[in-house]
């Protein structure tokens, strides 16, 4: 196969898969901690409403979500590209996303800090760590 077309093949396989575990880690968030009394997350306007309502303990299951989203979506892309850009690529599309929700959905300081700078691109590095020490 042409290297090229598998590099982009990877990145595509990668970000689906790491957006369906980012997805289902959201999705099972709630019942896991709990929102606050009141607060709609299925919306982005209950999200902004209830924002000001959310404890730290409340950013746990998001950051995880990103974090291991991108972490199993830059493995999967490493993986079948054998290239660490392939999985760097996979970072910065999730660092986008992640830049666009904060964009959309304003959330305290310390937690856009920390996802932005702890939850992409340290994990892109994290899966070529483990990846290339397995080999």
């Amino acid at each position: 196969m042409n290297p090229g077309l598998k590099s982009a093949l990877a990145v595509i396989a990668g970000a689906v898969v790491g957006g369906v575990i980012n997805g289902a880690l959201i999705s099972i968030s709630p019942s896991v901690i709990p929102p606050p009394e009141g607060v709609n997350l299925t919306t982005e306007e209950g999200l902004k409403a209830g924002m000001a309502l959310m404890e730290p303990k409340h950013f746990l299951m998001p950051w995880l979500a990103h974090a291991l989203g991108t972490f199993a979506g830059a493995i999967l892309a490493l993986l079948i590209s054998k290239k660490a850009i392939s999985a760097w690529i996979v970072a910065g599309i999730f660092f986008i996303g992640g830049a666009m929700m904060v964009r959309m959905v304003p959330s305290p300081l310390w937690f856009t800090l920390c996802d932005l700078v702890l939850a992409y691109f340290p994990m892109s590095w994290l899966a070529i760590r483990l990846v290339h020490k397995n080999k």
